[in-house]
């Protein structure tokens, strides 16, 4: 993987850095392809509810095999791909039985490396095996796992991230978030050894605005240079920076508050959160 910068020629090339990196330039798996609906932002009654979204180039959903159900049967990894829906590249494993699903590509991943999902204690640990948390040893990390046991990968999906085991106790693992926070899980969750590859995905720069469209992203405006009408921080004579803490066009504050809900039942498991305050258990 190569951050390519380029020699200016336009203004385009001016700020333009993509990662460049060797993939399968063919088509991809056909058998592996659902069309995807994209509902721009929109919710059930078309109200917008997620803003700035829309447009971008079309592309069909690669299924992704987040569960690693078949057990005890290898696989070797026939091609590594470019997944236009994830940050993430894919690679495409072949059974011996000759059934073919895609997983994400972790770090270190090469065409013709075997890949298995057990449910025992390997003799060794390669990356893309996937084993039960309470079969991988402490320190080691871990991709593509499981929030709850059986529902399938919900944590560490991101390109370049990983999580780390740090402790066992009594059927549950204590486990390191890429962002930081320390949760609890249970030893029956199921996880991939190894981090997700393309950890170079971050350092792009996209060099101009056209590019951010075609991902289906639509401009933002601030609100500090709205009129009064349209955002609480707008309006003001000549250019002013608000006067106020920031906050949505509702009034809602935009930094620091916070709106996960509480009535999650994952919020439990959290030991550390991710800006470091330790949750009290009462």
């Amino acid at each position: 993987m190569t951050i390519i910068q380029y020699n200016p020629k336009t203004p385009t090339q001016r700020f333009l850095a993509l990662n460049r990196r060797k993939l399968w330039k063919g088509a991809p798996e056909e058998t592996l392809l659902v069309s995807n609906h994209r509902c721009k932002g929109r919710n059930c009654y078309g109200r917008i509810t997620s803003r700035r979204r829309g447009g971008g180039h079309k592309r069909l959903l690669r299924v992704i095999d987040f569960l690693r159900d078949k057990m005890n049967i290898s696989a070797h990894v026939e091609r590594i791909e470019y997944d236009p829906n994830r940050s993430a590249d894919i690679a495409l494993l072949n059974y011996v039985d000759g059934e073919k699903r895609y997983i994400l590509a972790p770090r270190g991943l090469n065409i013709g490396d075997q890949v298995v999902s057990l449910d025992t204690t390997p003799r060794d640990f390669s990356v893309g095996m996937s084993l039960p948390l309470a079969r991988i040893p402490m320190g080691v990390f871990v991709h593509c796992v499981e929030i709850e046991p059986g529902k399938g990968a919900a944590i560490a999906r991101g390109a370049g991230v990983g999580a780390q085991i740090i402790a066992f106790d009594g059927g549950y693992v204590t486990m390191k978030m890429p962002s930081g926070e320390i949760r609890l899980l249970n030893e029956k969750c199921r996880a991939t050894i190894g981090q997700v590859g393309n950890g170079d995905h971050s350092k792009q720069s996209l060099g101009k605005a056209g590019r951010k469209r075609w991902l289906g992203r639509r401009p933002r405006v601030r609100g500090v240079v709205m009129n009064p009408v349209d955002h609480p921080m707008g309006g003001g004579e000549g250019r002013t920076s608000g006067g106020g803490h920031p906050v949505s066009p509702w009034g809602q504050l935009a930094k620091g508050y916070p709106t996960r809900k509480r009535s999650q039942p994952s919020n439990r498991m959290i030991l550390v959160r991710r800006n470091g305050r330790k949750v009290k258990k009462g």
